[in-house]
């Protein structure tokens, strides 16, 4: 069996993590993965499994990445070509076209499509819904991330129940606990400092940092602690701007993005999952499987699955900046059990994801019912 993961636009979000776990993963069953993205030196990519054969694209558009990827599908001919976002589809569908390379599209939507565009006016929301039904009916089959996110494009893109799986991510690797243990040079984490409240994810409307500063200049009104959010986004000024506009800005930090933010988890006395909107939300799996506290906002979709309805952790409105400040206060005060955070965890491991994957390519392969 090969398999070829196209993700010519590659960048530093979960999507790209899950894909490079998954590619591990698969291979460590006796899958032959190949990896074709634009550049070889992009995030995570140093974390490929070695058995995984990396590809360079050197392009990641709809025509221009063709010559590229037509190459590679007539020397290699891949069973399956698995695609973590609509525009790589769109581009593996054309190429399928070009060449005659009858592989099957899997498609692995990782949000909640109807939550990401309802901002847009109608007619630029009818466009992201007819290119997602024209893609997804092309599919063999359609793997999503949560329950939420099944259901989600189950609706919009109308395909027969029998093309959607629900295969949790592959967040928890064997060598998480290990970075986890790896040095952290910050001053903010040195003994008898202020605890330190963590956010991971983009700097964009999203992640919701804004309400998670809000809230954080509330809870620092009561005591003393200090907000680290990691990532880089286009939001970064307006939060420095609204950092010192509440007057938290010396006991406010934004790092950018680091390739190893387990150590900062595991040293921070809460995480908070701040998003309007998630498929499954990665950096909050992660810090459940470290045991740290943590504090998530009740958004489509993931966070509510994940922590049990709120039996796990505190669940919060969305922009509700008094909610979540008190869910905060309280979890600095008392922490909970890691054991059970630990737990909320289990079907999230690379081996686990791996396995229903195969299972699900094998009954492809075979011609059999392939619901899972």
């Amino acid at each position: 069996m090969r398999l070829a993961i196209f993700m010519p636009s590659f960048g530093d979000g979960g999507v790209e993590r899950m894909l490079v776990n998954l590619a591990g993963g698969l291979v460590q069953r006796g899958v032959q993965v190949d990896f074709l993205t634009r550049s070889g030196r992009e995030p995570y990519l140093n974390r490929l499994d070695p058995s995984v054969r990396l590809i360079e694209t050197r392009s990641s558009g709809l025509w221009s990445v063709q010559p590229a990827f037509c190459r590679y599908l007539r020397a290699s001919r891949p069973d399956f070509v698995l695609c973590g976002k609509d525009k790589a589809a769109r581009a593996a569908l054309l190429g399928r076209r070009i060449t005659g390379v009858p592989f099957r599209l899997v498609m692995r939507p990782g949000t909640t499509v109807s939550e990401r565009v309802a901002g847009r006016n109608a007619l630029k929301r009818w466009r992201a819904f007819h290119l997602i039904r024209s893609t997804y009916r092309s599919a063999a089959a359609v793997v999503g991330n949560s329950e939420g996110v099944v259901e989600d494009i189950a609706r919009i893109a109308q395909v027969t129940p029998e093309k959607m799986h629900l295969i949790r991510n592959p967040v928890v690797t064997p060598d998480l606990l290990q970075q986890a243990s790896e040095p952290l040079d910050h001053p903010w984490f040195a003994r008898g400092e202020p605890p330190v409240i963590l956010g991971v994810g983009g700097l964009r409307r999203q992640k919701g940092f804004d309400c998670l500063l809000r809230a954080f200049a509330s809870v620092r009104g009561a005591q003393s602690c200090r907000l680290m959010i990691l990532g880089d986004g286009h939001l970064r000024d307006d939060l420095l701007a609204l950092a010192a506009s509440l007057g938290v800005e010396a006991d406010f930090a934004l790092p950018g993005f680091d390739p190893n933010p387990y150590r900062y988890l595991a040293r921070a006395a809460v995480f908070v999952l701040s998003s309007r909107w998630e498929g499954s939300p990665n950096a909050l799996t992660e810090a459940l499987a470290i045991g740290v506290p943590v504090v998530a906002t009740d958004c489509r979709s993931g966070p509510r699955e994940v922590l049990e309805g709120g039996a796990v952790a505190p669940l919060v409105p969305v922009d509700d900046v008094e909610a979540m400040a008190v869910a905060i206060a309280g979890a600095l005060r008392t922490p909970g059990e890691a054991v059970r955070r630990r737990e909320a965890v289990r079907e999230y491991t690379v081996e686990t994801c791996a396995r229903r994957y195969h299972e699900l390519l094998q009954r492809l392969l075979a011609g059999g019912e392939a619901r899972a």
